[in-house]
């Protein structure tokens, strides 16, 4: 059986069956870009969005200045095509990273990217929760950090996960973008063999791959915000 599916793929596969070492590598890039690049984006994303909540004209901690300066910051990185970003930060790059090629290179240019787009999700999510819990939760006496964690964030949950299934998504394409730039990952596979050597099995796998990756994170966000949703 095992043999037999062995030949298959051989006959259908030829040229990615020849470089299974280098897809499974590429794959693995890809996951670690996703992980570093991702874990950072949302922490920083998070932290914008709920700065960008507050210090809003009528936030609970109006701060006209820091708003200002946050928000026009935020448009100006959302104004840049990411291609054009991976050029731009490769200074950057090399001398947070040491590099601005490969995986570890990447990672800067990719938080620069996505955490606009996070950090915008993340005030959209927070704008939904209910103005008379905020109300109610001032008039008791609570102080702006506990309205942050016991109102904003409580009962933003479920948006919030939308928005992290959004941007993993997002971010998923733009891994795949830097490929074009040498950062490794599927997207530089399929760019060098698929698209270089007009390898077309391994073009079609990495879009298989992608759609399955993308539609894994889809269910698991739909999932999660299914289950927190009031």
């Amino acid at each position: 059986m095992q043999e037999s599916l062995l030949e298959f793929l051989k006959a259908w596969l030829p040229n990615l069956m020849k470089r299974l070492p280098e897809f499974w590598k590429a794959t693995c890039d890809t996951l670690l870009m996703e992980v570093w690049a991702g874990s950072i984006c949302f922490a920083l994303g998070l932290v914008f969005g709920i700065v960008l909540t507050v210090t809003k004209p009528d936030g609970i901690m109006e701060n006209r200045p820091v708003y200002q300066t946050l928000d026009k910051i935020i448009n100006l990185f959302r104004s840049i095509p990411f291609i054009i970003l991976l050029t731009a930060l490769m200074p950057l790059s090399r001398l947070i990273m040491g590099t601005a090629i490969y995986v570890r290179g990447v990672i800067v240019p990719l938080v620069f990217g996505a955490t606009p787009f996070f950090s915008r999700q993340v005030e959209s999510a927070l704008a939904q929760t209910d103005k008379g819990l905020i109300e109610a939760a001032l008039s008791m006496g609570s102080s702006p950090m506990e309205i942050i964690f016991r109102v904003y964030l409580r009962e933003s949950v479920a948006p919030i996960v939308r928005a992290i299934t959004i941007t993993t998504i997002s971010l998923l394409g733009l891994t795949a973008m830097a490929g074009a730039v040498g950062a490794g990952g599927l997207g530089d596979f399929a760019i060098r063999y698929g698209h270089d050597r007009n390898m077309v099995d391994i073009t079609w796998v990495t879009v298989v791959v992608l759609v399955i990756a993308v539609s894994i994170v889809q269910w698991l966000g739909d999932r999660l915000a299914r289950k927190h949703t009031h």
